[in-house]
């Protein structure tokens, strides 16, 4: 999703029982293959992974906490481990490739890739090089592929498009210019056809489509708002906004059907400041619950927040490592993710 492109990039993998304030001190870290820059995280239909992007082209699956994160697919034919392997220099994305959004198609286990340089792109299960499916939508090419879900009902896929004028190379032209010409689309596998659902988004960078499959969600960074796109009923083919919240990101579906967003509250006074939330809402977009991540990454942005196996996932900006925490507080009568990053590391050790 959006991200400052020169910082590491970690996940931190904190584990508890969904909506349970938990004060179990345990903590694991490790590197990622020398890698930064995780994106987005996907679960396979047994469990496994997670599997996530990262800057230097790879898509990585994490093999336990005895292996921890191995090489499992690329987009890119022209990618050499020599050249590309630990790089975060995203000059290089027209060799390495650039995994941003990830999902699984559980009916084949496929994993669909949205990458910024190669397109959208599917690998099998067993990983290797990745078939690049599309690389441009209604005589449009894409610039830079995003957020990603696939409906395994329907096994259409929905992924977004940053801008028509912007690359991932050209972030900060992208944020500071306004650009409002980003895409939601779809990919029918069956016909191998792409369709432009919504255009004129304000940097698009997640989505998450509904568990009946009757509409998707789209989130625009700098437009602050959720979108709701309806593919079936009576507003078929219509857009709403259904939320206001500042820079969201990456939307992920739960097993009940709501919603998480990785979201960032921006401050100004007393000074500016990042507040990092996790919030999850409903299918009409009210906010059932918020989750202030400002205490374990303070100063920082987030891009993801995903609730599996009873477990919170948080993709966020500036860590090399991935961190796994059974820290939790509650504070004032807000839920928090721990204290700080160095409390953490100081008591959960």
């Amino acid at each position: 999703m959006v991200k400052t492109m020169t910082k590491l990039i970690h996940v931190i993998l904190i584990f508890s029982l969904a909506y349970v304030v938990r004060s179990d001190r345990t903590l694991n870290t490790f590197k990622i293959l020398h890698a930064s820059g995780p994106e987005a995280i996907a679960f396979d239909l047994t469990g496994q992974g997670p599997y996530t992007g990262v800057s230097d082209g790879r898509v990585l699956k994490y093999e336990g906490p005895g292996i921890g994160f191995v090489e499992f697919a690329h987009a890119s034919p022209l990618r050499t481990k020599e050249k590309c392997d630990g790089t975060d220099d995203p000059n290089l994305g027209p060799i390495c490739g650039r995994p941003f959004g990830v999902g699984f198609n559980y009916r084949t286990g496929e994993l669909y890739i949205a990458d910024a340089f190669f397109g959208l792109c599917k690998v099998g299960p067993d990983g290797g090089l990745a078939e690049q499916l599309a690389t441009s939508a209604e005589g449009g090419p894409f610039k830079w592929l995003d957020g990603l879900d696939v409906d395994s009902t329907t096994e259409m896929v929905y992924f977004t498009d940053i801008s028509t004028k912007y690359t991932f190379r050209e972030l900060p032209q992208a944020l500071s210019s306004g650009d409002s010409t980003g895409r939601l689309m779809s990919y029918n596998p069956k016909t191998k056809e792409v369709q432009v659902l919504l255009s004129g988004l304000q940097i698009p960078g997640g989505t998450g489509v509904s568990r009946d499959g009757s509409f998707v969600l789209v989130s625009e960074y700098t437009g602050h708002r959720i979108l709701k796109y309806w593919l079936k009923g009576p507003k078929a083919n219509t857009a709403e906004a259904i939320l206001s919240i500042h820079r969201p990101d990456n939307i992920k579906r739960t097993l009940l059907g709501d919603f998480w967003i990785g979201a960032n509250l921006i401050m100004q006074q007393p000074a500016p400041n990042t507040i990092p939330q996790g919030v999850r809402i409903n299918e009409s977009g009210k906010v059932l619950e918020t989750i202030n991540l400002d205490g374990i990454f303070r100063n920082e942005t987030i891009a993801e927040v995903q609730e599996f196996a009873g477990s919170y996932y948080v993709v966020s900006i500036r860590r090399n490592s991935v961190g796994i925490c059974k820290c939790f507080v509650e504070e004032n009568g807000r839920k928090l993710l721990g204290i700080r990053y160095d409390w953490i590391k100081e008591n959960c050790s």
